[in-house]
């Protein structure tokens, strides 16, 4: 069929080719492409404003200081290509790090034993964020707005709002914030166990079954249903997962603090959501990654970094991030509107 010139299809296929429509179709396809041309772009322009940025000593406080909330972050992204929203991130953090360092230091558990049973605390608390969610149906918004309270509560009423100091934990918790030399780096050993985690949940999602349907319940949770797809199993199984990630970020919490405390990380919810939403991922779910997500949460903590060497308020860190996180769903809009 030939296609008339100035006709309704001929302008169709003009647009369907045009740039626009490429860049649409590049950023659909390599969600990360953004958010590692920011990130590029940041780190060009602090090291300009002051060339102490690029120093492998401030690089490798940026990576130890990136990475709870990159930890964090994990979970939530997996939560967010379902179309959700982990609201509860922080608390489960911090109720598993409690838990373990209360086990060990007042009540004379084992250090492996206390750090399982921590780490299994966040299973717990993330299956419980799943089954009210798959179970009762009821919004993610709503059940972890209200598990966040509830979990927080349940921390403080559990330690008395008391923190428990490095010198009391036994090194089993603290190893996490042990330091090795990598080069001109120095990088702790919870940064190993984040960059562990990245691969694994990275590979699940691009290699595995698990990880097309958790894709697929996200961009259409129907049409997954209609395929064949047990989506309240494989929601529950997200919420899980992100319970167990949590857990394990904990133990880096713990490492990198020295201490565990039940006002750690107060900023945890909105960091780790900023992390995702700058990172690439579709608030509306199905589109995203981790990679993405690491550079986020890099972003972050780059702009903190870079804007206290330049001298700037932190404010403006506040500001900048604010601004990222709007021009970032501005563009998952656009591309959205662009496909169909």
């Amino acid at each position: 069929m030939t296609i008339e010139p100035g006709s309704a299809a001929a302008e169709l296929e003009r647009r369907r080719h045009s740039p626009a429509q490429r860049v649409q179709h590049l950023l659909h396809t390599h969600p990360a492409l953004s958010p590692a041309i920011i990130l590029l772009l940041t780190c060009i322009a602090f090291t300009l404003l002051n060339d102490r940025f690029a120093a492998p000593a401030a690089l490798s406080l940026l990576i130890q200081q990136t990475a709870i909330v990159a930890a964090l972050a994990i979970g939530q992204t997996l939560i967010i290509l379902t179309a959700g929203i982990d609201l509860s991130v922080g608390a489960i953090a911090v109720g598993s790090s409690m838990l373990a360092a209360m086990l060990a230091a007042e009540q004379g558990v084992p250090a492996p034993l206390a750090l399982v049973v921590g780490v299994a605390a966040g299973l717990v608390a993330g299956s419980l964020n799943g089954l009210l969610v798959t179970r009762v149906g009821l919004p993610p918004f709503i059940v972890t707005l209200g598990t966040l309270s509830v979990f927080t509560a349940v921390v403080l009423i559990y330690t008395g709002g008391q923190s428990v100091p490095g010198a009391d934990l036994p090194d089993v918790l603290t190893w996490t914030g042990t330091t090795f030399p990598l080069g001109d780096f120095r990088l702790t050993y919870g940064v190993v166990i984040v960059a562990l985690m990245y691969l694994v949940v990275g590979w699940a999602l691009s290699q595995t079954a698990w990880g097309r349907h958790v894709y697929a319940v996200g961009d259409d949770s129907d049409a997954a249903r209609l395929a064949g797809i047990r989506v309240s199993r494989v929601l529950f199984s997200v919420y899980a997962v992100a319970g167990l990630i949590y857990g394990l970020a904990a133990w880096v919490l713990i490492g990198r603090a020295g201490a565990a405390s039940p006002n750690a990380i107060a900023d945890a919810n909105l960091e780790s959501i900023t992390a995702v939403v700058i990172g690439g991922t579709s608030l509306f779910g199905g589109r995203g990654g981790i990679l993405g997500t690491l550079l986020g949460a890099l972003i972050v903590q780059s702009f903190a970094v870079g804007l206290s060497l330049a001298g700037v308020d932190d404010q403006y860190r506040l500001l900048a991030v604010g601004i990222l996180v709007i021009a970032a769903v501005s563009v998952d809009q656009w591309i959205r509107r662009v496909r169909a």
